[in-house]
């Protein structure tokens, strides 16, 4: 299996790429600049640059991209179609990681985490930009994606247990009644989900027990 982790420099990247080291799966880090990851197998190259020949040797694609600021949360929904695009009608599969805001907390699914009355209103251009881009790809039938969210709580610094409960489209609790993983363990499912391929064209949540 070879694996590509886009965005590698980031947090969770770097982390999806030790995580795959670390179970000896060919990685390749797909950075802009200098690489600092652990990777040593590494393409230059910006995001919007890739094309279908640069991506055509990986089994999965890890897509670790992020965007924060007013003017750059709309590539969220144009990376996402960038890599579709190119990676339409092949076997290789496209993993994503994803927010928490677009998860639902009723069984209708009418209802976002984001819409709650205590989601900070900071986080909600972020969330509705990650939410957009998550329902552009729902309609991409010729793309084996898959989405993954991790919990509400989504800590950078957390310790690595190894252990996750796997949830579907809704918020799903602990048995504390906690919405949290580190990113650590959310770097286990994503390695997991690229190796088992259980849930192609889905989207998929993670939360720590």
């Amino acid at each position: 299996m070879k694996i590509a982790v886009i965005c590698a420099n980031g947090k969770a990247g770097k982390l999806i790429v030790k995580e795959a080291l670390d179970r000896n799966i060919d990685v390749t880090a797909v950075v802009r600049g200098e690489n600092k990851s652990a990777a040593t197998k590494v393409i230059k190259k910006d995001l919007f640059d890739l094309t279908a020949d640069d991506l055509k040797d990986f089994d999965i694609v890890i897509d670790a991209f992020g965007a924060w600021t007013e003017d750059t949360l709309p590539q969220h929904s144009t990376s996402l179609a960038h890599l579709c695009d190119i990676l339409s009608g092949t076997d290789t599969r496209l993993l994503v990681v994803g927010g928490a805001g677009s998860l639902y907390v009723n069984p209708e699914h009418t209802i976002c985490v984001a819409d709650g009355p205590d989601f900070p209103d900071m986080f909600k251009p972020l969330a509705a930009a990650m939410a957009k881009a998550l329902g552009e790809l729902r309609q991409r039938s010729d793309v084996k994606w898959t989405y993954i969210s991790p919990a509400g709580d989504f800590q950078a610094n957390g310790e690595r247990t190894g252990e996750y409960i796997l949830g579907g489209e809704e918020l799903t609790l602990n048995s504390k009644g906690e919405s949290v993983i580190s990113y650590a363990d959310y770097a286990v499912a994503m390695i997991d989900e690229a190796v088992s391929g259980n849930h192609i064209q889905e989207r998929i949540s993670v939360v720590r027990e």
